[in-house]
């Protein structure tokens, strides 16, 4: 199987900061998947949100996923957070590459977003809509992680060398030098 670490987690914990952080470590290539959504869609997110509605972006984050995923070189995707509501989604993160969930606490990841802007699913409540969110998709991140790395008190540096330090991905040959 290629080499892929797929980070999931919810908006806020660090997937595209500590994606990138992984990319460079290992010599790897980086995609994140709201960026992918927006240079395909010529959108940013909350734009595709107000224009085209939350069931459009599912099925344009679906298909970057997919492709993100279909290629023979190493990738380490920074996947969406609603990724996880799919099954289709978690089939396909269960057997395209070494899942890492990014878990924080959602007040932790409040003081991250502040104020929700450019955030469709936060409206005028961040604290409230992230608790919400993290209960419906805790038990899904859970479901497709073969690593999970708890960033609450970590800076993206120290996340990245728990990632690269846990033994899921030592005996894959990743972040040793080694090719898994």
């Amino acid at each position: 199987m290629v080499d892929r670490l797929i980070l999931v987690g919810m908006m806020g914990a660090g997937k595209t900061t500590v994606g990138r952080l992984l990319a460079q470590r290992l010599g790897w290539r980086h995609l994140d998947s709201d960026v992918q959504v927006a240079a395909e869609t010529g959108h940013s997110v909350p734009a595709l949100f107000a224009e085209r509605g939350e069931a459009a972006f599912r099925a344009e984050e679906s298909r970057v996923l997919a492709a993100a995923l279909s290629g023979t070189e190493p990738v380490v995707v920074s996947a969406a957070g609603g990724v996880v509501l799919s099954v289709a989604n978690r089939d396909l993160l269960a057997r395209s590459g070494t899942v890492v969930w990014l878990r924080a606490d959602p007040r932790v990841l409040a003081r991250r977003v502040g104020s929700g802007e450019g955030r469709p699913l936060l409206d005028d409540d961040p604290a409230t809509a992230l608790v919400e969110l993290d209960r419906v998709r805790r038990p899904l991140y859970a479901s497709v992680a073969a690593v999970t790395v708890d960033v609450d008190e970590l800076s993206p540096r120290q996340v990245v060398d728990r990632v690269l330090g846990d033994r899921t991905l030592s005996e894959a040959g990743i972040g040793t030098g080694g090719r898994g």
